[in-house]
């Protein structure tokens, strides 16, 4: 996991690249959206293949994130901010635990299309968090989408409702560090295992996104759609095996394979089935399959 700070001793240095932080920056002019908030998920307003930028991205304190809708997300929703579980303020959450609806008055900073800063933004609650088969976090904002568009002049970026696909040519983008890598899907892994925790079905980068420390919680845009496929999270640092910043795969017949320099991501698509109106989750919603609170 890459971040750049330490949450606690008995984690060693801070998590980098894909074991737990990747960037997922675009590069351009036009925004990196695809329709409006409340628009279908055909609609858009971002024409295929124009440079992904920064608009819509954010910069926490020690990792990138960005602001995300869904295709059914109304205009006057509070804007939620997509980011990793261990972003969290508070430390790691451990395997097995589900954080919802947590009171939080994190900030994040929002950036124009040239990842000038616009603004602050505001949480009211972590309204998701996790480590457990996927590391995502989801806050809730005190601003909508509708305000942000009138008062800032970006929109969010949408959460692809598809899964994603291999040789995808993608752009993390890391609101952090205010930089872009361009790779492509390098293919998916059905179990990823790191210290303690295991994620479900990840992303593999090709090797050209070299992402570093801070850029955990980078939005990884589809170059084509400019949609959000995935959530940079984190990378093999030292070749070990299945130890703190050294993820291993494990395929279906449980073998396990270290790539030593590898960068991976958390699939979003999976989020949209269980946002219902006004930002709220629903993990009971049919098609939602984010873990519940353990009771």
């Amino acid at each position: 996991m890459t971040r750049t700070t330490r949450r606690s001793p008995r984690f060693g240095k801070a998590l980098t690249g894909a074991a737990f932080a990747l960037a997922l920056i675009g590069a351009g002019a036009a925004p990196a959206v695809a329709g409006t908030a409340g628009g279908d998920a055909g609609t858009r307003t971002r024409p295929n293949d124009a440079p992904v930028t920064f608009a819509g991205t954010v910069a926490l304190s020690n990792c990138s994130g960005s602001v995300v809708r869904t295709p059914q997300s109304q205009p006057d929703d509070p804007a939620l901010v997509l980011s990793n579980g261990h972003c969290i303020e508070g430390g790691f959450p451990k395997a097995g635990q589900v954080i919802v609806d947590r009171p939080s008055t994190r900030t994040f900073k929002l950036l124009d299309e040239d990842a000038g800063v616009l603004g602050t933004l505001q949480a009211d609650q972590i309204s998701y968090a996790t480590m457990t088969d996927t590391d995502i976090s989801l806050y809730r904002t005190t601003t909508t989408y509708a305000e942000i568009e009138s008062t800032y002049h970006v929109r969010p970026l949408l959460l692809d409702p598809r899964h994603p696909r291999k040789n995808t040519e993608i752009t993390v983008t890391s609101g952090y560090w205010k930089k872009q890598y361009k790779c492509s899907v390098d293919g998916f892994v059905n179990q990823l295992k790191e210290y303690w925790w295991t994620w479900k079905d990840s992303v593999r980068y090709t090797p050209e996104c070299q992402t570093i420390g801070g850029t955990s919680g980078s939005p990884v845009i589809d170059d084509h759609t400019g949609r959000v496929i995935a959530v940079n999270n984190t990378h093999n640092e030292d070749g070990e095996q299945c130890t703190l910043n050294n993820p291993c795969e494990v395929d279906r017949k449980g073998r396990i394979t270290v790539r030593h320099g590898t960068r991976y991501a958390q699939e979003t698509y999976g989020i949209v089935p269980c946002v219902v109106d006004g930002s709220k989750l629903d993990l009971g919603r049919k098609g939602c399959e984010l873990p519940e609170p353990q009771a």
